[in-house]
């Protein structure tokens, strides 16, 4: 994507099934569980570029000995190789002075604070705030009492913090931070507390001395149950993870199923994943062996590592973020693969109408890294219009001319590389003027591929989110070569909404297409609606009602995606001399690119929870009164 979209984490879970002892003897090291759960990690490492953290837990530790072990990274260097590179710091350390347990699993588990059998793992994007070790996962609620000793780590932004926040100040607790991260953690936290509370008294009315209690407390405790009442309020789209000092472990999804999940069991592991190509990968298996979590789903594995798969929440009506596929998870994934090229075959026909059908004088190239796929979906899908003429040109051909067979057959779309990323660029510039001029020199282009002022140049990105890449860097580069017509391709619909449910895009004047949107609006003589919206949405915020309706819907209403499609080119044009037009997917090829993830409200507004309107609702007040703030 030329403009990054800078949030979606990756959480990922471990839990071995066998001693430590069973994979030294199978694998060849105490550690494999250990280096498979950083191969997990590695594997998502896309969702992560601002924080990385690990915890291990130890069964089976005997009081007075550390049995949890945590890590945490924060930096602007690829974070989960620095927390890899600390822990194996650590590890040579330890076989520096005792080299004999590199082959003694127990002297390895003994010796090596990461050498347990319950790991959590986390990869982060800091979302509308400051990237700090405070809020870098998994985070720690300490206790005496194993059974109270939590640690959370999560893929999920919650739209309803505020409240659940006052929600606790009410019971008479105080929370460090008025952020969803820590109350996430304290709401879970209190009904764990509350769970073991009443476990601790039914026990003792049993006569069970004190000391014998905490075994019989492990065994009885259902975290289902405190899951369940812990998820009961939240709004938002999630994927929690946690562990439980007593050795459980559980990761659980939120009931609209908006953020990802997927897990995979055999007799030595069970393993839990953002992405599911990450555990194929880390694994070596089928995906087909990879079932995702359903939503409002929870697995649970107890102390003895007996996973267990309980319907906490009840399912809500399915929304799976589509722009999960479109963006972040891995294109490696052969589901993800198809759809990418679904969607750029989706897009042809808006491509074609926008170069007048002249496939003679155009090139087609893509704007790296992530929109490849679709191109080749794209390319595929005018090779297939192509092959359609030459078909017709063929049956239309009188008597048998060798030329001019060859000239039809030998009829190809034009494909070249004509933008090139430089991922090594860097600089130490923080001016933002500066900065901005640096940025155009972060694509460079390929000269003498295009011929001057004859030829059509088509480039496909994955989205426009908010254009300014292509307004300071790409549009000009491309100018730069003389081309007569400058067509941008989205194979994602227009973005008009925010975003509350992990992506940072909650300000909604950096849309481009909102922009264009207010714009047309001044043009045509209809300003007066803005206002009008905002009287609305205020009103409704102000008096609780602002979860019913999406108004900023309305802002689009007078206007065709063509429209806005036209307005957004003269807002992204650098006015350099060729013509620019900018085409987008449409929501029916979407649809049919991606028909089991139906999470569109980037594209329609249509959110699955009410705090996705509210959210809505006050991006749209706080840009009108010129608040830079959150809008959740």
């Amino acid at each position: 994507m030329s403009d990054p979209i800078l949030h979606e984490c990756g959480l990922a879970a471990l839990r071995l099934r066998k001693p430590l002892s069973h994979y030294q003897k199978k694998y060849g090291s105490a550690l494999w569980g250990l280096n498979k759960m950083f191969l997990l990690m590695e594997k998502q490492h896309n969702r992560g570029q601002d924080g990385a953290g690990l915890a291990t837990l130890k069964l089976d530790v005997l009081p007075g000995e550390p049995y949890i072990e945590r890590i945490r990274i924060v930096e602007p260097a690829p974070p989960w190789q620095s927390l890899i590179k600390e822990v194996d710091r650590r590890l040579k350390a330890v076989l520096r002075e005792h080299p004999e347990a590199a082959d003694d699993a127990k002297l390895m588990r003994r010796l090596f604070p990461f050498a347990g059998e319950v790991m959590l793992g986390h990869l982060r994007y800091a979302t509308h705030g400051v990237n700090s070790m405070e809020a870098c996962h998994p985070v720690l609620r300490e206790n005496n009492w194993k059974s109270r000793t939590l640690l959370v780590a999560g893929n999920f932004n919650l739209t309803n913090v505020s409240e659940l926040f006052a929600k606790m100040v009410s019971l008479g607790q105080h929370p460090r931070l008025n952020t969803d991260t820590v109350t996430v953690l304290e709401r879970m936290g209190h009904f764990l507390d509350e769970h073991i509370e009443d476990l601790y008294h039914e026990f003792k009315r049993q006569g069970k001395k004190k000391q014998e209690i905490s075994p019989f407390i492990s065994q009885e405790m259902d975290l289902g149950y405190v899951l369940g009442r812990a998820a009961k309020r939240w709004d938002g789209g999630y994927v929690m993870g946690g562990m439980v000092g007593t050795g459980h472990l559980f990761v659980l999804r939120d009931p609209w199923g908006i953020r990802p999940a997927s897990y995979y069991i055999n007799d030595d592991v069970v393993a839990i994943a953002s992405e599911r190509q990450a555990i194929a990968t880390t694994f070596n298996i089928p995906i087909a062996e990879i079932p995702e979590l359903l939503p409002g789903q929870a697995i649970i594995v107890s102390p003895e590592g007996k996973p267990t798969l309980v319907q906490v929440q009840e399912p809500q009506s399915r929304h799976s973020c589509s722009f999960e596929r479109i963006y972040f998870s891995r294109g490696s994934d052969p589901d993800i693969y198809q759809e990418r090229k679904l969607l750029g075959a989706n897009v042809v026909p808006q491509v074609l109408q926008a170069v007048d059908y002249d496939l003679d004088n155009t090139v087609f190239s893509y704007i790296p890294n992530t929109a490849m796929v679709a191109f080749e979906g794209m390319v595929r899908g005018l090779e297939d219009h192509l092959d359609k003429q030459k078909a017709e040109a063929l049956a239309a051909l009188q008597g048998s001319d060798p030329e001019r067979i060859r000239a039809i057959i030998g009829h190809r779309v034009r494909v070249e590389s004509v933008i090139q990323k430089d991922t090594k660029l860097r600089t130490f510039i923080t001016n933002d003027s500066d900065r901005e001029g640096m940025a155009a020199h972060v694509y460079d282009v390929t000269h003498s591929v295009i011929r001057p002022r004859l030829d059509a140049v088509v480039c496909i990105d994955d989205s426009i989110v908010r254009g300014t890449t292509l307004r300071q860097s790409i549009l000009r580069m491309l100018a730069r070569l003389e081309p007569r017509r400058i067509v941008i391709v989205s194979s994602a619909p227009q973005i008009r909404y925010p975003d509350c449910y992990g992506i940072d895009m909650s300000q909604i004047q950096n849309f481009v297409a909102f922009q264009a949107a207010v714009a047309l609006l001044k043009d045509s003589g209809q300003k007066k609606l803005v206002k009008e919206v905002y009287k609305l949405a205020k009103k409704a915020l102000e008096n609780g009602l602002a979860e019913e309706q999406n108004y900023v819907k309305r802002i689009y209403e007078p206007f065709t995606t063509e429209q806005i499609s036209a307005k957004i080119a003269e807002l992204l044009d650098p006015r350099l001399g060729p013509e620019v037009r900018v085409v987008y997917q449409t929501l029916e090829g979407l649809h049919a690119a991606i028909p089991h993830h139906s999470g569109d409200w980037y594209f329609t507004g249509n959110y699955p929870t009410p705090g996705g309107n509210r959210v809505v609702n006050r991006a749209y007040v706080n840009w009108v009164e010129g608040t830079d703030a959150r809008a959740y």
